[in-house]
């Protein structure tokens, strides 16, 4: 008998002030009538480590293996997951042209997926989303107390 998977839709951000600097994540969780949110951040990083970071820690939340349409503002997590990961796999984690930027947090992501059936989107940042812009403060007050 084949189980369903439970349906999730996931929010995440990542915010730096100034990038690089001190840094912060978050992420909204819903499911059914559920929601969850996480954020954290670090003294020291860059937007794309924590928009990875956001990415990473929303899915390892996931107790089960779940259905997940995930939606985020950042090109370099959306493409990165949908069109370079494949190659930088087959190349031993190394681009084209040599290293790999964040390749701890690239490994972390592609194991974090793993279990899951993932619809990932592309949304604007600023543009009025509303679980966008929830997911862009929450980042941004975890900078500050962090």
């Amino acid at each position: 008998m084949m189980t369903e998977l439970t349906q999730v839709t996931i929010f995440t951000d990542g915010a730096c002030d100034p990038n690089p600097g001190p840094g912060g994540w978050a992420a909204l969780l819903r499911s059914r009538s559920q929601e969850k949110e996480l954020s954290g951040s670090e003294p020291a990083t860059t937007n794309n480590r924590m928009e990875l970071t956001a990415a990473i820690r929303a899915l390892e939340a996931l107790n089960l293996p779940c259905q997940v349409d995930f939606y985020t503002d950042s090109e370099y997590l959306k493409r990165g997951i949908t069109e370079w990961m494949p190659n930088w796999r087959a190349r031993n984690w190394r681009r084209k042209g040599g290293a790999l930027a964040n390749v701890d947090l690239w490994k972390a992501l592609d194991s974090a997926i793993q279990p899951h059936q993932i619809n990932w989107h592309w949304v604007r940042g600023h543009a009025g989303n509303p679980d966008n812009q929830r997911v862009d403060g929450l980042a941004r007050q975890a900078i500050y107390q962090g």
